[in-house]
């Protein structure tokens, strides 16, 4: 809601008491309007006596502008401030309603009594793409809705309030969903006295995501230099603008996060660091004139060297992933997968073993079976899956341990037990 002060005093007519603007959804302002939506409120007015009018007009528009001064060959202040200045617009939104029109020319005068007076409106956002609404550096994208009281013997007096708009961007996109991977490496030293290479390669496991959202880093740093080396990452906001054929940029870290100290001839992995992403306006890709963009950039600090950086895109969605991560996604399928060859390897009855002796006969077992069998390489064993060891299982195991003879014998026989004393 909102809403303007009193008006010019009782010499122009009656006093405005009240003059606000009132969104009918105003807890939506907060998520923001779409393309094609309904905007719709009602236009308070409250006057402490009766008062002439020539009208009242709603209007609702949205622009996108950029403005900045260029400095000519100095970076003195007062020099960039007397620079060309760039400047460039464009407009998305533009509607005009009369809310409550005054009489014609040569007619008796409209006249509002005293008291509270509500003027309800209703339009709809252009169905064509509309670009989120973005206040930055050099520029902003911009919406609003005011409403302009015009009287006969006074300056007009308005009210607005902003319009938060949306261009939705679904993260569930393949092209979105699709893991990024880079890996970049670095000498370091200089001429003929290097100390050795400093590699680094990371992945992302999509290129979409959303507020609030963490994303799990996956590198591998090895340091095979003479110095301590410090791997990072951070989310880069880059702010692109374009007016009369020049660019301007600004760019700025949103956060980032810090790993461990490597030491010379170490490794160290990431498996899943985890990088949260702060509230931040999401990704602008379709505005002419300014964009939003955004990158994860993972860098190792080297002292005395320029820094090692791999950066992979992002795209700042508003609508989240509904699945697994890829991951986690690849888990489940190799899992499903491993899963599905155990249920072809089991038998649903399984057989009886065969007889040992049936299988081989004591001279085969005297010729190939050394009277020390080999140790058992553990590490070796546990190279190979889990599920290789199932199949061991395949035959009915052996019946358990019992006192009692399952199968007894027709006929007991007792032999007599004397004893010497």
């Amino acid at each position: 809601m909102a809403a303007a002060g009193p008006g010019p005093g009782p010499g122009a007519g009656g006093k405005v008491k009240t003059l606000a603007l009132v969104l009918r959804d105003e807890a939506r302002r907060g998520g923001g309007y779409c393309s094609g939506d309904t905007v719709s409120g009602q236009v308070l007015l409250e006057l402490a006596g009766p008062l002439p009018l020539r009208g009242l007009r709603l209007e609702a528009a949205g622009r996108a502008r950029v403005a900045w001064s260029e400095a000519a060959g100095t970076v003195s202040a007062a020099a960039a401030a007397a620079g060309p200045r760039r400047e460039a617009e464009v407009r998305y939104l533009d509607v005009r309603q009369s809310l409550l029109r005054g009489a014609a020319e040569g007619e008796e005068g409209l006249v509002l009594l005293d008291g509270r007076h509500e003027f309800p409106f209703s339009f709809q956002l252009p169905q064509e793409p509309l670009v989120t609404s973005f206040t930055g550096k050099y520029g902003s994208i911009q919406y609003y809705v005011k409403a302009t009281l015009e009287r006969p013997a006074a300056p007009d007096q308005s009210v607005q309030t902003e319009l938060q708009v949306i261009s939705h961007i679904d993260v569930n996109s393949p092209a979105l969903l699709t893991p990024v991977l880079r890996s970049q490496e670095k000498m370091v030293g200089c001429w003929f006295f290097t100390s050795g290479p400093v590699s680094l390669s990371a992945k992302i496991e999509r290129k979409g995501y959303c507020n609030g959202e963490a994303i799990p880093i996956y590198a591998e740093i090895e340091n095979c230099s003479s110095r301590l080396i410090v791997p990072k990452a951070a989310i880069f906001q880059t702010q692109t603008y374009l007016a009369s054929g020049k660019t301007k940029t600004f760019r700025q870290m949103v956060a980032n996060v810090r790993g461990n100290h490597i030491a010379s001839g170490s490794t160290d992995t990431w498996n899943g660091k985890t990088l949260k992403i702060p509230p931040v306006s999401p990704s602008i890709l379709d505005c002419c004139i300014i964009r939003v963009e955004y990158s994860l950039a993972v860098y190792i600090h080297i002292p005395g060297a320029k820094k090692l950086m791999i950066e992979m895109p992002l795209v700042i969605g508003t609508i989240p992933c509904i699945g697994f991560s890829s991951r986690n996604s690849s888990i489940t399928s190799q899992f499903s997968m491993d899963m599905s060859w155990l249920a072809l390897t089991l038998p649903e009855h399984p057989e009886a073993p065969p007889n040992y002796a049936d299988v081989v006969s004591e001279e085969e077992l005297s010729r190939h079976v050394p009277a020390y069998p080999p140790p058992i390489d553990c590490e070796e064993q546990l190279c190979c899956p889990v599920f290789a060891y199932i199949q061991e299982f395949r035959f009915q195991p052996p019946p358990l341990y019992s006192e009692v003879d399952p199968h007894p014998t027709d006929v007991e026989e007792f032999q007599p037990v004397s004893l010497m004393l």
